[in-house]
């Protein structure tokens, strides 16, 4: 399977924010930034190039575009795919870094054609979240999980009994090599379009996008007990007010909101 590499020149970092949280709704999966530009990433047989124009035209920005081919992705991504330190709480690397030592925890990725390596302000900002959480012997809920990052690290700080879901057939099997490589054994990775899963947690993660937790938030309220810790992220700041709205609808008690840049995770208990 190809995919297309767009890039979309802008060295405005908010405005790079918010391209990206604009094509993620359009079923752009992947995005890489620098200080020139941002790329995103779209399976080749979803690519719409009309739909981009009009997403960029407020904006007035133009594209170049690049296919890349599987056999390629690899090779891609090891070329740009530095270890990521949040903190001295967890650090991220590939197989072919050396092994870091200065972290309470590391965990290993192979992102494939999958994403979710830590360098995202969003999944960087959850993991901040996540160090502040009890998750002995906790059941999870990981909505979205892409390369399964935020399960593993679930299971590192001690949880039992992880669901970790996603739509797209690459991050099913990334996922699963990705469990594999950092020796989980509590993790589960099913396929899933919806957060309709018909059980219940102690912790609901769901860092993917707004409209797709706004779509699935009845569904993600079921998924909690009274006490639940959901973590929320794949958010703007001024997505948080439309947010808050939602979970004050739930009676869910907002405990934090952090942010990078222009990106925010937020916290809540179920009450």
């Amino acid at each position: 399977m190809n995919h297309i590499e767009i890039s979309i020149s802008t060295t405005n970092q908010n405005l790079q924010d918010i391209i990206i949280a604009t094509l993620a709704e359009i079923n752009y999966e992947g995005f890489e930034q620098n200080d020139t530009a941002v790329k995103a990433f779209i399976k080749e047989v979803e690519f719409n190039e009309t739909e981009l124009e009009q997403a960029l035209e407020p904006y007035q920005l133009l594209f170049t575009k690049n296919i890349i081919a599987q056999q390629n992705w690899n090779a891609l991504w090891e070329s740009n795919f530095d270890p990521v330190m949040v903190d001295d709480f967890v650090s991220i690397r590939a197989n072919f870094h050396k092994p870091i030592t200065t972290t309470q925890h590391q965990i290993i990725i192979t992102p494939k054609m999958s994403f979710g390596t830590g360098h995202h302000a969003t999944t960087y900002s959850v993991m901040q979240l996540m160090r502040n959480i009890d998750f002995t012997n906790k059941n999870v809920f990981d909505f979205g999980s892409g390369t399964g990052i935020l399960a593993i690290l679930a299971e590192k700080l001690g949880a039992k009994n992880i669901l970790a879901v996603d739509y797209d057939d690459w991050c099913i099997e990334n996922s699963l090599e990705n469990i594999d490589q950092n020796n989980c054994k509590e993790t589960t990775i099913e396929k899933a379009d919806n957060a309709n899963v018909g059980k219940t947690f102690d912790i609901v993660i769901a860092n993917i996008n707004k409209n797709i937790i706004q779509d699935n938030f009845d569904a993600l309220h079921k998924c909690c007990k009274t006490a639940t810790t959901i973590l929320l992220s794949g958010l703007l700041i001024e997505d948080e007010q439309d947010i808050l709205q939602l979970a004050n609808n739930k009676n869910w008690k907002h405990i934090t909101t952090i942010n990078k840049g222009a990106w925010i995770a937020m916290q809540f208990l179920n009450s």
